[in-house]
C-alpha cells in the first residue's frame, strides 16, 4: 500500500472537501465560463475555494482541474494550455492546503466516447497521461478520477494516473437504471468495484448522481465487492428548479446527520459533491467530533 494511504487510513474516516462549481459561481464564474481556465485568470478566487475547505476541516482537498484534459479543453480552444492549467490547479490547492491537508488532483470525464471511435484508447490514455503528469510534477499527493460512467474510459484514466506513482482513487456515478444503481453505460455497483479494483485503483468509490441517503446502499455494496478503501462524495440531496435556478435544498446539518450511516456502511473517505459547500464540511467535522 502507498505510504500516503497508510497514513490516511490510520485515522479514518478522512474528511474530503465539497463542491467546487457553485463556490466559483459565488465568486463570479458566469454561465459559459470555463471553470478550469480560472486557474490562470482568477487564481485568487480558486485558491480561496480551496482555503475555505481547509478552514472547514477537509483533510483532503481536490483541485480545479475536473475538466482539464486536452480533449475537453479543446472545445474552448484551450488545449495548448493543458499542462499549465493542471499545474496551476494543483499549485493553488497546494498553497491553500499548506501542511494542514493533502491535495488529490481531480480528473473528470474527457467528453470522448470511445465506443463511437472519437479516439483510440491509446490516444485517450496519452491525453490523461499529459494531465496526470502535470499534476504530479506540480506536487499533488494523489489523483482522484471522478464522475466516470464508461468502464472503458475509467480503465484508461486509471492506467495513466497510476503511471505517476501517486495513489489513485477512482469513482463512478450511479444515476441510471430502475433503482439508480447503474452508470448510464449500464455498469452495476459490483461490476464497477471489480473493474476499478482490477484496473489498479488504490481507492474505489462513487460521487455525484444522488443525495447522501442514497449512497449508504451504494457504499455497502462497494465495500462488499472490493478490498480497497471506499471513497464517497454525495450531493446535497436532489436538485430542484426554483425560479429557473437549480437549487439543492438539503441543509448542512441534514447532510452531516447521514454521515455516520456511510461510515457504518464502510466508507473511509467522506465528502460532498454538487450543492455542498464549506458549511457542509464543517458540519461533517462537528458530526464526527
Amino acid at each position: 500500500m502507498h505510504i500516503t494511504l497508510e497514513k490516511l487510513l490510520a485515522q479514518t474516516p478522512v474528511i474530503l472537501d465539497g463542491g467546487w462549481g457553485t463556490q466559483l459561481q459565488a465568486r463570479g464564474l458566469a454561465v459559459g465560463d470555463v471553470p478550469d481556465e480560472w486557474n490562470l485568470s482568477h487564481p485568487d478566487a480558486v485558491e480561496a475555494v480551496a482555503r475555505d475547505y481547509v478552514e472547514a476541516g477537509s483533510q483532503i482537498i481536490l483541485t480545479n482541474t475536473f475538466g482539464s484534459s486536452r480533449p475537453l479543453l479543446a472545445k474552448n480552444d484551450l488545449q495548448e494550455k493543458t499542462a499549465e492549467i493542471n499545474r496551476e490547479g494543483v499549485e493553488l490547492s497546494r498553497k491553500a492546503a499548506g501542511d494542514r491537508a493533502l491535495v488529490f488532483a481531480s480528473i473528470g470525464p474527457s467528453g470522448v466516447m470511445l465506443m463511437m471511435g472519437d479516439m483510440t484508447p491509446e490516444e485517450l490514455e496519452a491525453a490523461f497521461l499529459e494531465q496526470a503528469t502535470a499534476m504530479a510534477e506540480a506536487g499533488a499527493d494523489g489523483i482522484v478520477i471522478e464522475t466516470m460512467a464508461d468502464p472503458d474510459e475509467v480503465k484508461v484514466a486509471i492506467s495513466a494516473a497510476k503511471s505517476t506513482g501517486l495513489p489513485v482513487a477512482a469513482c463512478m456515478v450511479f444515476d441510471s437504471g430502475e433503482n439508480n444503481d447503474h452508470t448510464m453505460m449500464g455498469t452495476s455497483v459490483e461490476q464497477a468495484a471489480e473493474i476499478l479494483t482490477e484496473a489498479g485503483a488504490d481507492i474505489v468509490g462513487s460521487n455525484c448522481g444522488k443525495g447522501i441517503a442514497g449512497f449508504v446502499d451504494i457504499c455497502a455494496r462497494l465495500k462488499a465487492a472490493t478490498d480497497r478503501p471506499i471513497w464517497i462524495k454525495a450531493n446535497a440531496g436532489l436538485p430542484e428548479m426554483v425560479d429557473g435556478q437549480t437549487v439543492y435544498t438539503q441543509t448542512a446539518d441534514e447532510f452531516a446527520a447521514e454521515v455516520p450511516k456511510l461510515i457504518d456502511a464502510g466508507a473511509s473517505f467522506v465528502g460532498g459533491c454538487c450543492g455542498t459547500s464549506p458549511e457542509f464540511i464543517a458540519a461533517v467535522r462537528r458530526q464526527l467530533g
